[in-house]
């Protein structure tokens, strides 16, 4: 065989071993840029929803991000989408395990979760109201109703000494009250409606929690003493 010919059969082969490897780096490179393009499209929309407190079009996602509005549509199908992994991808970033001192004074416990959930929801106040545009969504519906279980079982884990001396129905009656005072829609009313600064609205949340935990200790009290 002629040095040609085996040079040849050579080139040959090492086109045919390239081919899979040659598919294998462009579906990454398209990989790539279906991650950078989805990246691109959460971080617009979480701008425009911070700035304006409503869920935008995808059209004007798309111009913010310098993608077409198909790319979009390709990755998210709809808008009602687009603002659940946005809501995902913000919660995601604020999720921090919230601290349960062991030991401490009612006083410094209530202090630390008015704390812990002033800080989150200040943050999220923006995706809350423009969360009004669906309503009905199960996706956010679910959403809710984790956070609010969340909520619930943070505030029995802090205040386990004073749940633990209630009677079942009034250490229910007592989460159901928390869980409404200290609820983001109840920030947004501080916040929004009524103007409050942060520090003047964790004040208002300190004494709206104090007076419930006393409460509760209360009628503990008098429950004891029938």
């Amino acid at each position: 065989m002629s040095e040609a010919a085996i040079v040849r059969q050579g080139d040959a082969v090492g086109r045919m071993n390239d081919g899979p490897a040659v598919e294998v780096v462009r579906r990454d490179g398209r990989n790539r840029r279906a991650v950078e393009t989805r990246r691109k499209v959460i971080a617009a929309a979480k701008a425009m929803i911070a700035e304006t407190s409503a869920a935008p079009t995808v059209v004007a996602v798309a111009k913010r991000a310098d993608v077409s509005v198909r790319s979009v549509f390709q990755h998210f199908g709809d808008v009602e989408s687009l603002f659940v992994t946005v809501l995902d991808s913000s919660l995601e970033e604020l999720a921090t395990p919230l601290s349960l001192p062991s030991g401490q004074p009612l006083a410094v416990r209530i202090d630390m979760i008015v704390q812990n959930m002033a800080e989150v929801f200040d943050k999220v106040v923006p995706l809350r109201v423009a969360a009004g545009q669906f309503v009905g969504h199960p996706g956010l519906l679910a959403r809710a109703a984790t956070s609010r279980q969340r909520l619930r079982d943070a505030a029995m884990t802090m205040f386990a000494p004073e749940f633990a001396i209630l009677s079942e129905q009034t250490g229910e009656e007592l989460a159901d009250a928390i869980g409404a005072a200290l609820s983001p829609e109840a920030w947004i009313v501080l916040r929004r409606r009524d103007g409050l600064s942060v520090e003047r609205a964790k004040a208002v949340w300190r004494r709206t929690l104090t007076a419930l935990m006393l409460h509760g200790v209360g009628m503990a009290t008098a429950e004891a003493a029938e």
